[in-house]
């Protein structure tokens, strides 16, 4: 059918969002930094977003679309906001086991590393990758360090506490920069010179916070 709908201009867009936020439909998404019109039937034409747009970059046209479908809409809508209210009521949670963290400052003994997972990771990469309690520190001991930072090296008292301790596996999580070389090279002396066989295993975080494949 022929009917009005929206027509964004990628070239003119600037990406600032406002027409997205002001279209009550969520007929319109930005992506890759530009406002999208998603489906046909979402948009009701009367233009709700026209005057959010300081780019001029939306306009009202007439053409072959799909009927506005107000149900889809509705249903669209609802599910937009139980996922936001998921979201805001379900904070995440911290799945830190134990204090201190930072290598230098950690006991050589502790209650804590009985059968424990031990996770030997890099300052940065908590910072770098989104999911890292989740995904790293849940269910570890945690201990962190940054091998250009700190004066000495780390192996002789990794080593220590896999001597003294029950540990049941090492991971070692580090950033893809060269200088984290020398946590890894740390991990990996201290199981060797405790002359203990500890599964373990290398984790690489990329320096935009996708694990190395």
């Amino acid at each position: 059918m022929i009917r009005r709908i929206v027509e964004i201009d990628e070239e003119k867009c600037n990406g600032c969002g406002a027409c997205a936020n002001a279209c009550h439909e969520q007929a319109i998404v930005m992506v890759d930094g530009k406002a999208k019109l998603i489906k046909d039937d979402y948009c009701d034409g009367l233009g709700d977003c026209l005057p959010a747009c300081e780019a001029d970059a939306i306009k009202i046209i007439e053409r072959e679309a799909d009927a506005y479908d107000e149900k889809a809409v509705k249903e669209r809508i609802a599910g937009t906001s139980k996922k936001e209210k998921a979201m805001t009521t379900m904070p995440a949670q911290s799945q830190l086991k134990q204090w201190p963290v930072q290598i230098k400052l950690l006991p050589l003994q502790a209650p804590y590393y009985e059968n424990a997972n031990l996770l030997i990771a890099a300052d940065c990469t908590a910072y770098a990758y989104a999911r890292f309690h989740e995904d790293f520190i849940k269910n570890h001991v945690t201990v962190v360090g940054c091998p250009k930072l700190d004066e000495g090296d780390y192996s002789e008292k990794l080593c220590e506490i896999l001597k003294l301790n029950n540990i049941k596996s090492v991971k070692i999580v580090r950033m893809e920069v060269p200088c984290c070389g020398g946590l890894e090279y740390a991990a990996v002396e201290a199981m060797k010179q405790s002359g203990k066989m500890i599964p373990w295993q290398v984790v690489t975080i990329t320096c935009d916070g996708q694990i190395k494949e």
